[in-house]
């Protein structure tokens, strides 16, 4: 994972990427991308960003982004975390 600390109100993910054993149907360790992103959404409420989190998508991950991360699409391949979202993911990954 690639994040961009630097933003004024938010994270901004450039890159999230799985190991090629942690991939398919025959993946070894389930929840790391969403636990990578719960991360991220971490460090952004702990910068004051209320768990901002930005990132651009591919094209074919945009439905499963909304699924599974409650993302929202802002426009072309944007997408965002805000706030109730950021919680839920921090709260089924970290404890306390």
């Amino acid at each position: 994972m690639s994040l961009c600390l630097r933003k004024q109100d938010h994270v901004f993910m450039h890159l999230i990427e799985s190991a090629k054993f942690n991939k398919g149907k025959d993946k070894v360790y389930l929840g790391v991308p969403g636990n990578l992103v719960a991360y991220a959404c971490k460090i952004s409420v702990n910068k004051g960003y209320q768990g901002f989190l930005a990132f651009d998508a591919k094209t074919a991950l945009i439905k499963h982004y909304k699924e599974t991360l409650h993302a929202t699409h802002f426009r072309g391949l944007r997408m965002f975390i805000e706030t109730n979202a950021a919680v839920i993911l921090i709260s089924k990954y970290f404890k306390s």
